[in-house]
């Protein structure tokens, strides 16, 4: 008798059928916009912080919010995503990825505060979980194990090109209104949605173990937001605040129970299984390393161009792209060289290139000529292409077809918790003993009539926090040699992608 968990291979146009040879490309092509709307938004809303606190007249807190409301409601459900994904099929999960963020996108432009913004980012947040979920299983399901390096840095590539076209276009959609930040992106949802269910074939099989895990997200949702709350609010109202304590007390309290539920549930939102695997684990432990080292760089940075030298939000946009030039550059020959020669020696060495542009950051002033902070920001960039593509591939290449919606979503919760956890970090640090009336205007984009003296503090805490992120980005880069070398790489790829036979 037929499987009926594997869907047809064959389908009428547009696109191909799974069992053709450029399917991949089609495939590829889906994954790539989802990642170029979620890149695109990012930037262009970084961009924006200035402008929104003024606007939406936000606390300074609430605008950080902004920022980590969706990437926390992206992180924790990204798992239960891809869960979702590996029981009941990826293409209609990616296509509720695409339309969900457009809805979120259409309702957070019409936001009248602070709050309401922050509620409609938590949505938007869903509908990244899904697509940043499903992506790099799609790619994986798609692509030969021996192209892998190459379409994840082709994956990469695009990002690197949205986090380009992002800020400068925020510095132009800003310049019109802001509500047109979020509204960019509706188009882009529903072009998305409507091309994944045209071209995406599921081509996995369906995981036999059945049942998703509430009592685990509930457990992790709560206890990862009461920790990035107290490090975020820890620098601006002191560590002795209740609510600080508080929410150290429930990270302290649910997180080690977090991983006592994984460990004894049946269908776990967390399969810490994977982290059995050598390779699987050094790649992830990784990956948290690398997002905790280079996240926060966009947001310093936005606020050192736009707050300590006075640039427009435009002009700020045009200094970041370096940044995202490095990495375009990079990903692509990452990815070729990773699927000949591995990924071990690549990605760390992408992470000591990235340690060596943020240490160099430290130099940075008030008065800085660009070329330099331009130098710095692109050295980082090269740094983190080298890494990603490689660390991607490695990681979805060692999991078997059907647990990889489980895998992605592991890598992402990885990659993203470090994210979350470096912007709260650096927004603690660099608020500490800085005049709140100083804090105001570099904040708000406002910081021109400033002395260098009145800026100080806030460059000292700029490069007290470049240092703790250049001894984090060196941490992952031994870290990343801890996984096996390229011919034993081989030979788990090809073990996860031999068939597996259900008895």
């Amino acid at each position: 008798m037929a499987n009926l968990d594997l869907p047809t291979a064959r389908r009428r146009s547009p696109g191909v059928g799974s069992d053709h040879r450029h399917y991949k490309w089609w495939a590829l092509s889906c994954t790539s916009l989802g990642m170029l709307m979620a890149t695109i938004n990012s930037g262009t809303l970084i961009i924006a912080l200035p402008t929104l606190e003024t606007s939406l007249h936000t606390s300074l807190l609430e605008l950080v919010w902004v920022i980590l409301a969706y990437m926390i409601a992206s992180t924790v459900l990204v798992l239960t995503a891809g869960r979702l994904s590996d029981l009941f099929g990826r293409k209609h999960a990616f296509a509720a990825g695409f339309a969900v963020f457009a809805l979120a996108s259409l309702g957070a432009g019409f936001a009248g505060s602070g709050t309401e913004l922050i509620l409609w980012r938590v949505l938007q947040g869903i509908g990244a979980a899904f697509l940043f979920a499903n992506a790099a299983a799609i790619v994986t399901d798609a692509f030969p194990v021996t192209q892998l390096g190459v379409a994840m840095g082709t994956n990469v590539m695009v990002v690197a090109v949205g986090l380009v076209l992002g800020p400068v276009l925020g510095g132009a959609l800003v310049s019109i209104s802001w509500q047109w930040v979020f509204w960019f992106n509706v188009p882009f949802g529903v072009i998305g949605a409507a091309w994944a269910l045209a071209v995406l074939v599921d081509t996995s099989r369906r995981d036999s173990v059945r049942g998703l895990d509430p009592l685990g997200t509930v457990t992790f949702l709560v206890g990862f937001t009461g920790l990035v709350l107290a490090i975020s609010r820890g620098g601006l109202t002191g560590w002795g605040d209740p609510i600080v304590i508080l929410g150290f007390a429930a990270a302290t309290v649910l997180l080690p129970l977090f991983i006592y539920i994984e460990s004894s549930q049946r269908a776990p939102m967390l399969d810490l299984s994977l982290f059995r695997d050598r390779l699987f684990s050094a790649a992830a432990g990784a990956s948290f390393l690398n997002g905790l080292s280079r996240f926060a760089l966009m947001f310093i940075f936005v606020f050192y161009f736009q707050g300590a030298q006075g640039d427009s939000a435009l002009t700020a946009g045009l200094k970041l792209t370096p940044l995202a030039v490095g990495m375009l550059i990079s990903s692509p020959i990452a990815g070729v060289i990773a699927d000949r020669r591995g990924s071990r020696t690549l990605a760390s060495l992408g992470m000591v290139v990235s340690a060596l542009g943020l240490a160099a950051m430290t130099t940075l002033a008030v008065n800085t000529p660009f070329w330099q902070s331009g130098l710095w920001l692109f050295i980082v960039g090269c740094g983190s292409g080298l890494f990603n593509s490689p660390n991607t591939a490695a990681m979805m290449g060692a999991v078997a077809a059907n647990r990889r919606g489980i895998a992605a979503g592991a890598r992402l919760l990885v990659q993203n918790a470090g994210a979350v956890i470096s912007i709260a970090f650096v927004m603690a640090v660099v608020t500490a003993a800085v005049p709140t009336a100083v804090l105001f205007k570099i904040f708000s984009g406002l910081a021109q009539g400033l002395t260098a003296g009145q800026l100080a503090p806030f460059i000292n805490n700029m490069h007290l926090a470049l240092w703790i992120l250049t001894v984090v980005s060196l941490a992952g880069a031994a870290v990343s040699m801890m996984r096996p070398s390229h011919a034993r790489q081989l030979e788990l790829r090809a073990a996860s992608a031999a068939p597996q036979v259900n008895v």
